[in-house]
């Protein structure tokens, strides 16, 4: 039928079609004005806000837990090397093989996760740390009793004397020959199976099962959060993540303190105490806690949304045609949120478009110069962190226990507060991409300064006879195991490779009371005392008594030592505090770089590259560094070397150090390159904001036109209905 009104007034066949064109799609409703200040629509707000909030906790608490076992793992690296007889480097495999875990899975996680219901992946997730959890503490029940080398017998009484260094002879020559070339009963069991190689299948389950919580955690909050708001969500998220090591460092210094068959041995017969470096506290006891932690926070995921409300000021999904957008847009009850469509997963289509989207995001420069410095860096905060217990333990002479407590309770705070004030600091000066890049950078930096004067800080080796100085007095190093004898032993049958450390009256310590040449003892268990100790005499200084003694265990450390500590832990407080005062700007910066739709699959490939080229080599290079500078190393039944007894204090110092800030050093340079990059980026982003400020303009101009153009063609609609001769058309 020809229409016979002006063709320049829209008809009404014509408005009902722009408006339904203008119709949002029904899984992602628009609530027109009307009805957003309904009871329905306002309890719909309040419900999406509720669910952002449970999902916030409920990350958090997940972060916690796995910061927890995490941080306990570490903890317990010397129980684990002492348990299992084995060295550093192999340690620092079991360390690593968490991010084994993670590289198998990392980038389909992240990819096809982040298309999928992100919360009920996360929950899977939690399950499977528990049970890699779990696995760890397995070969506890599996091993025997825990038996180390002793010259003691706890079972005599405080009357009966035996001689440690019996006189030699023909006879007891050839026996003693004969018994070191035999291996020790029960050394075929041990060499059939290493038990902790479930140690390493638990961690590696452990890593898969953490793949989730990181990239689709934090797109989560990035996705559903305000703009202004998702930086201090996530600071508060990795502040309750450095809190969960804080209590695994403190379950580490407990479980320490606890011997590894308590409850199964008589704690009298033990003849040594937390600070020996053959102790094995009862690692297993808190791998059990943490895995139940970890159950518990799978729970609340099962029970939220796959998506919540979108914030407006977010990027619209591009399923809106440009008519839906500026409608949703000048809607006032679209000023909150809006819903992103929810299309059902298909798992081609998502499969074709991986690889196209991996190269457009692996194109960029700024996100490629970003991943190097972040890897060198982790490589120098991974393998720094791993050992810094360690490096308590064998630099200021504490137990593994009090290492440990001081880690948890000193260290880490500062980091959770500096990572918490970083996100406040951040949200209270609106830092951009280059504000956060410059305010990450120089805290780096500052930290690093400070961190110089760690190589100040250092305590001279331990007096060992035969290892740090010869049994005449004479200070200097040896790695050889002939060292350890002397003419004053010589008439004992001691073994070199034995280590059962007793302390002379001079200060001095001696690996074993044989080769302190003792030749009796009086007294049982920690009351053991050695007598007529020759070696003592001839080391010691002015004159000789007849009846030198000796006790068990090392010489306390030197005074010089126990004044140079607190200066240590209060330069180590300050730095940690200042570098993770950038971390929250800094993590801020990979989100902010990069498009919004290759969020998840930026974060996924992060943590996948600095896992894999920091969280697995790193512990390994330190840990094989580390043992260069070991002095004595212990053997196990079978003869082969186990787990290093005393380290060269000066040399241990050095190489942790400069390689934890040569590797920083690197990365700075790195960084220059990466701020020219950044530079060119921000103005490039600039002028894509400001073409597209002129065509909205354009936009706004069009749209104030057609919204007089349908007032007239509303005028024009109600004098149709108002004509009682108009057509009615079916």
């Amino acid at each position: 039928m020809t229409k016979d009104y002006n063709r320049e007034t829209p008809s009404p066949e014509e408005t009902i079609i722009f408006l339904r064109k203008m119709e949002v799609p029904s899984k992602a409703r628009w609530i027109p004005d009307d009805v957003s200040s309904t009871p329905s629509s306002s309890g719909m707000q309040r419900s999406s806000c509720s669910s952002l909030k449970m999902f916030l906790a409920a990350l958090s608490f997940a972060y916690f837990s796995k910061a927890l076992s995490g941080s306990y793992m570490k903890s317990t690296i010397t129980q684990l090397e002492r348990r299992f007889d084995i060295p550093s480097y192999l340690i620092g495999v079991i360390d690593g093989s968490f991010e084994i875990g993670n590289l198998l899975v990392i980038a389909f996680v992240s990819y096809f996760g982040a298309k999928l219901h992100r919360p009920k992946i996360i929950a899977i997730g939690c399950v499977l740390m528990s049970f890699g959890t779990f696995l760890i503490a397995m070969p506890h029940f599996i091993l025997g009793r825990y038996k180390f080398q002793s010259s003691v017998r706890g079972s005599m009484n405080s009357t009966t004397t035996f001689g440690p260094c019996p006189a030699s002879s023909a006879e007891s020559t050839q026996a003693g020959d004969k018994a070191s070339i035999l291996p020790s009963v029960g050394c075929e069991q041990e060499s059939s199976v290493s038990m902790w190689i479930y140690v390493f299948l638990g961690n590696v389950l452990r890593g898969i099962g953490e793949t989730p919580v990181h990239p689709l955690g934090i797109s989560y909050i990035d996705d559903y959060a305000r703009s202004e708001n998702a930086a201090l969500y996530i600071s508060c998220v990795q502040t309750i993540s450095i809190i969960g090591p804080v209590f695994g460092y403190l379950l580490g210094s407990l479980c320490a303190k606890i011997y590894v068959d308590i409850g199964y041995v008589n704690m009298e017969t033990i003849t040594i105490t937390p600070g020996d470096a053959r102790w094995v506290g009862a690692w297993w006891l808190g791998y059990l806690i943490a895995g139940a932690i970890t159950l518990m926070s799978a729970v609340p995921f099962w029970f939220l949304p796959k998506s919540l409300p979108i914030p407006v000021d977010k990027q619209l999904n591009a399923n809106f045609t440009p008519e839906q957008t500026r409608f949703i847009k000048d809607s006032p009850s679209a000023m909150e949120h809006k819903f992103r469509p929810e299309e059902p997963a298909n798992f081609h289509q998502m499969a074709k478009e991986f690889v196209p989207t991996l190269k457009s995001l692996l194109g960029s420069p700024v996100y490629i110069t970003y991943l190097c410095v972040t890897i060198i860096q982790f490589n120098s905060l991974i393998g720094m962190v791993t050992y810094k217990p360690k490096y308590i333990e064998q630099h200021y002479g504490k137990s593994a226990s009090k290492a440990n407590f001081l880690m948890g309770m000193v260290n880490i705070p500062a980091v959770a507060l500096g990572m918490f004030s970083g996100g406040v600091l951040m949200k209270k000066f609106k830092l951009g991409v280059m504000g956060a890049a410059k305010f990450a950078f120089g805290t780096s930096l500052l930290g690093y300064f400070l961190s110089l004067f760690f190589f100040a800080m250092g305590c001279d080796n331990a007096k060992v006879a035969g290892i740090t100085m010869s049994y005449t007095g004479v200070e200097g190093l040896s790695y050889q195991q002939p060292s350890l004898f002397s003419e004053c032993n010589s008439g004992c049958l001691c073994s070199g490779s034995d280590w059962d450390p007793v302390c002379g009256e001079n200060g001095i310590t001696y690996v074993s009371p044989c080769l302190a040449g003792c030749t009796s003892s009086t007294g049982a268990g920690k009351n053991t005392v050695f007598n007529q100790c020759r070696c003592v005499a001839v080391t010691g200084a002015g004159s000789q008594p007849s009846n030198l003694t000796a006790s068990l265990g090392h010489c306390p450390i030197r005074d010089s030592c126990d004044t140079m500590f607190p200066y240590f832990l209060f330069l180590s407080v300050i730095t940690s505090f200042i570098i993770s005062l950038g971390g929250t700007p800094g993590f801020m910066l990979l989100i902010r770089c990069i498009k919004p739709e290759f969020k998840s699959l930026a974060l996924g490939v992060h943590t996948l590259a600095t896992r894999t080229l920091a969280g697995i080599p790193a512990p390994i290079y330190f840990g094989a560094v580390i043992d260069t500078t070991c002095l004595k190393w212990g053997n196990t039944k079978c003869g082969r070397r186990g787990a290093c007894r005393i380290y060269n204090t000066t040399a241990y110092r050095v190489v942790y150090l400069g390689l934890t800030m040569g590797l920083r050093t690197v990365s700075f340079f790195l960084c220059i390159l990466g701020f020219a990059l950044l530079r060119r980026h921000v103005k490039q982003e600039e002028k894509i904001a400001l073409t597209n400020g002129n065509v909205e303009m354009e936009f706004e101009s069009l749209r104030k036109e057609e919204s007089n153009n349908s007032i007239h063609s509303d005028q024009f609609v109600r004098a149709l209905d108002c004509n009682p001769d108009r057509e009615t058309r079916l």
